[in-house]
C-alpha cells in the first residue's frame, strides 16, 4: 500500500495554504514570470513537523503557470448625511497561478531556487531596481557669461529646525509601508526600535501588536515582517 503523500502548510501574502506536490493554487501576485520556478521559505508545517513558528530548512517549490486576475468584487458605499452620496466600485485582485512541484523537509536554504516575493514588496522592488542599468548623468551646460550688473546680496537662509533625534541605535522604521513619524513614535513607546525585532515577530507577536496599535490585521497585509527582513539583510 502506498504511503500518504507529504503535505506542507506555507505562508504568503498574509495567508496560509495547505499544499501537496501537484496542487494548483492561486496566491497574491508574485514578482515572477510564467514558467519561472519559485520557492516559498515560510513553512509553518511539513507532514507531522510543526514549526516554531517556521520549520527550519523546509521549503515548497512551485512553477508559475500564469499571472491572472481574481473575480470582480463590487463595493457599494452610501453616506447618509445632509449631502448624501453613493458610489459603486469594482475591483479585481491581481493573482499568481502556481503548480506545486516539490516539498522539501530539509535543504531549502541551499536549493538556489529564487525566493517567492510579493510584486509590491521591498525585496521585489530592490531586485527590479538592481536589474535596471544606471542612468548616466547629462553633461552640464557651460555657464552663460555673467552680465556686468551689480550682484544682489545673497538672501539669508532661515535657520533649519533640528530634526527630532531617534533613539540610540534605532532603525528608521518609517521605511516600512504605511509608517510615518506618529506611528514610528508609537512603536518606540511599545519598545520596538529595530527591523531585527519586527523580523523576529511570530503570529502571537503580530496579534499582540495589532491590538496595541488598533490595526486589525494591517501588519500582515502590509508585510512588515518581510520588509523588516529585507532591510535587515541590507545592513549585513
Amino acid at each position: 500500500m502506498e504511503g500518504k503523500q507529504m503535505f506542507a502548510v506555507l505562508k504568503t501574502g498574509g495567508k496560509q495554504y495547505r499544499v501537496q506536490a501537484g496542487d494548483v493554487l492561486r496566491v497574491e501576485k508574485l514578482a515572477a514570470d510564467a514558467g519561472e520556478k519559485v520557492q516559498f521559505n515560510e513553512i509553518l508545517m511539513v507532514g507531522s513537523t510543526v514549526g516554531t513558528p517556521l520549520v527550519e530548512g523546509a521549503a515548497v517549490q512551485a512553477e508559475v503557470v500564469d499571472q491572472i486576475k481574481g473575480e470582480k468584487v463590487i463595493h457599494f458605499v452610501r453616506r447618509r448625511r445632509k449631502h448624501s452620496s453613493k458610489r459603486t466600485k469594482g475591483h479585481r485582485q491581481q493573482l499568481t497561478l502556481l503548480k506545486v512541484t516539490e516539498i522539501l523537509e530539509k535543504g531549502g536554504d541551499k536549493s538556489g531556487v529564487k525566493a517567492a516575493v510579493g510584486a509590491g514588496s521591498v525585496a521585489a522592488v530592490a531586485v527590479e531596481a538592481a536589474s535596471k542599468p544606471a542612468k548616466k548623468a547629462a553633461p552640464k551646460k557651460a555657464d552663460a557669461p555673467k552680465a556686468e550688473a551689480k550682484k544682489a546680496e545673497p538672501k539669508k537662509e532661515a535657520p533649519k529646525k533640528a530634526a527630532p533625534k531617534a533613539a540610540a541605535g534605532a532603525d528608521d522604521l518609517k521605511k516600512l509601508s504605511g509608517v510615518g513619524p506618529a506611528l514610528e513614535k508609537k512603536l518606540h513607546e511599545n519598545g520596538v526600535t529595530s527591523f531585527a525585532q519586527i523580523a523576529a515577530w511570530g503570529p502571537e507577536d503580530i496579534a499582540d501588536m495589532d491590538d496595541k496599535l488598533s490595526f486589525k490585521g494591517r501588519i500582515e497585509r502590509d508585510g512588515w515582517v518581510e520588509q523588516a527582513k529585507a532591510f535587515e539583510a541590507e545592513k549585513e
